[in-house]
């Protein structure tokens, strides 16, 4: 993620800010331009860009509750953003409850979505796409007829991804965690995964880019299935840290791939917010384990590129993460095999969005 500025003051502001600190202007996200603005009334409900007053624009539908600080231009016929457009079911913004986490999801839906555009990913919504288009439920637990609670479950079907709005409650997704034995679980990590699903779709299958796929990942006409419910009664096969970035992506080909793309992201998006702060690290006497992100992460000529700088970082993070006594930010290791699946999902990206520039030419 990049560090932004205030257009009208300099001010260092983030991708979530609503005002800046310093000169008190109302900010808001323009996606096309990746940078927040500053901003002046218009007539209600519009604003002026203070930077471009010839720009007139208005905030996302959901900003009235103060979900959402992206912009739409004023002659778009939506009135929700590039990313809200894609939902279907919310949380219940009848409570406080479901309000509070419906920011939260939001906020880490829109992280997705800055990726999604910055790497020109295939995103079509369900107008564009009625069948197969990307929509989001967030849905919400049950109680069944004995009292007990019936949790939502996350996944996806086809374009439709379901997120479990409970576990916007941090209680809630670290008691998921521990009962799942996952190493990490976060609702941006969600979105990722199962928006790999989503790309996968539209990159491999819906294009017949099966043979090389196959090659990397294997067969994915395994019954699926089969190979989840084998997961969850055996575990997880014993070398799976050998050729797998966790133990769920050994459980089948399709669910090997959501997680490399999600780690795909992570890696990516992370490098490129070190990048925007400066940091790079060289312990000394300990010259393999120096790094420094001084070129664009999105814009890596190979996964090898993005390893070797992040291997370094997150080791220090972690290292930093255990001195405050917290668990380890990023607990996977990176093997030979795994890095060579990013590499396939870097190039699988790239190739896609040389080809989304070529029709748009």
């Amino acid at each position: 993620m990049r560090l932004f500025d205030c257009d009208h003051c300099g001010q260092s502001v983030h991708f979530d800010n609503r005002q800046c600190v310093r000169c008190g202007y109302r900010l808001g996200f323009l996606p096309d331009k990746f940078a927040m603005f500053a901003l002046e009334p218009a007539e209600e409900p519009l604003w002026h860009i203070v930077s471009q007053p010839s720009r007139t624009v208005r905030f996302c539908s959901n900003a009235g509750l103060d979900i959402c600080n992206w912009l739409v231009d004023a002659d778009d016929p939506q009135h929700l953003c590039k990313a809200c457009r894609h939902n279907r079911l919310v949380p219940n913004t009848g409570t406080q409850e479901g309000i509070d986490r419906w920011r939260r999801i939001d906020q880490a839906q829109r992280h997705l979505f800055y990726s999604l555009l910055r790497l020109d990913l295939p995103h079509p919504d369900r107008t564009e796409d009625p069948n197969g288009g990307l929509v989001f439920d967030f849905l919400e637990d049950t109680v069944n007829s004995a009292g007990f609670v019936v949790p939502a479950m996350t996944g996806h079907d086809d374009g439709l991804i379901a997120i479990r709005a409970a576990e916007a409650d941090d209680v809630t997704r670290e008691m998921a965690r521990m009962s799942m034995h996952e190493p990490y679980r976060t609702l941006l990590g969600h979105f990722r995964h199962e928006t790999g699903h989503f790309i996968w779709n539209k990159l491999v299958r819906d294009v017949n880019n099966f043979d090389s796929f196959r090659e990397v990942f294997g067969d994915e006409r395994e019954d699926y299935g089969a190979a989840l419910q084998r997961h969850y009664e055996n575990g997880a096969r014993p070398d799976w840290q050998m050729s797998f970035i966790s133990a769920y992506a050994s459980s089948h080909p399709w669910e090997d791939f959501a997680e490399c793309f999600a780690h795909y992201l992570h890696i990516v998006d992370t490098l490129e917010t070190a990048r925007a702060f400066g940091i790079a690290v060289d312990p000394r006497g300990h010259g393999e384990m120096a790094s420094e992100v001084d070129f664009n992460p999105y814009q890596a000529r190979n996964a090898e590129r993005l390893v070797s700088a992040w291997v370094p970082l997150s080791v220090a993070v972690n290292s930093i993460q255990r001195s405050m006594g917290q668990p380890d930010s990023y607990p996977f290791v990176l093997s030979p095999p795994v890095v060579s699946k990013l590499d396939y999902v870097l190039r699988l990206i790239r190739d896609a969005a040389s080809v989304s520039k070529m029709q748009a030419a």
